[in-house]
């Protein structure tokens, strides 16, 4: 019995020194990003050593999105802040972010991003006359990894050996989506439909064109939807992607116009590389490609 108990109270011990030396994500330094995309990017790089939250919760839009009180708290309990750069409701709350959280820094992530302009792009108007949608592209992806790597060097300079080794991988990964999506693309749709305009960047790395259901940020009123048409018959448009972010009423009566079925994308998914590829797939002309 004596033995019995010595060996209950040995496995008490070991279990409680086990759970001492896993630091529960509570515990961790917190780490604040805008969209889910750039907590994939950020987790990938900061590894075990932050736990990385995000404001705009998937299924809601950025464009419109109001942060809730306990969001800012956390903010203010965050070591920084990992914006996407131009998205609606980053523009609309910059200051009272910043003022909520004095002491945390901001880092923009398309830093060093060739952006699209408003007068590259006049379908559709965001705040700040920038395409916001940076991280639907691989090259931008990359420049976005960058950022969060020196930002996380910056305020933990202890373990940037740790983050430059994380993004050296991430790079080489990134690498290998690109040339998977150029072996879709390769013969494959030039041209594509999409209600909100978020592969601006997407197309203009690969040569694609995107064409808008939205004009000028709105429902397009019956002509426009019949020009719409028209343009899609000319150009032998074969896809629609729609996103669940919007009213997709529109883009069912072209898919049916035209006999296509509406193909359902999520470029704010956390689960960012599965959707690049999901795209380009869709865009291929063949089910057989890697």
């Amino acid at each position: 019995m004596k033995t019995y108990i010595i060996f209950l109270l040995i496995l008490l011990f070991t279990a409680c020194g086990g759970r001492k030396t896993q630091k529960p994500a509570e515990e961790k330094p917190i780490l604040t990003v805008s969209i889910e995309p750039l907590r994939y990017f950020a987790e990938s790089i900061a590894g075990e050593h932050f736990h990385i939250i995000c404001m705009v919760p998937e299924g809601s839009s950025p464009e419109t999105y109001d942060p809730t009180p306990q969001q800012l708290v956390e903010l203010s309990r965050s070591r920084a802040f990992l914006r996407a750069g131009y998205i609606g409701y980053e523009l609309a709350w910059a200051d009272k972010l910043k003022q909520n959280a004095l002491n945390v820094p901001f880092f923009n992530l398309s830093d060093g991003v060739t952006l699209i302009h408003e007068e590259e792009k006049t379908e559709h108007p965001h705040a700040g006359g920038v395409e916001p949608h940076t991280w639907s592209s691989i090259s931008n992806a990359y420049t976005i990894s960058a950022n969060i790597c020196r930002a996380l060097c910056q305020i933990d300079p202890e373990n940037k050996e740790y983050y430059m080794t994380r993004m050296t991988r991430l790079g080489t990964r990134l690498k290998q989506i690109d040339e998977k999506i150029l072996a879709y693309l390769n013969g494959g749709e030039r041209t594509f439909l999409i209600y909100h305009p978020a592969l601006s960047y997407f197309a203009r790395d690969y040569g694609l064109t995107q064409i808008s259901i939205e004009e000028g940020g709105k429902e397009p009123s019956p002509a426009q939807l019949k020009t719409l048409i028209n343009r899609c018959k000319k150009e032998n448009v074969r896809t629609i992607f729609v996103q669940k972010e919007f009213d997709t009423r529109n883009a069912e009566a072209i898919a049916r116009e035209l006999n296509l079925s509406l193909i359902r994308i999520n470029p704010l998914s956390y689960r960012w590389e599965e959707e690049m590829l999901h795209i380009a797939r869709t865009l291929s002309k063949s089910d057989e490609m890697p």
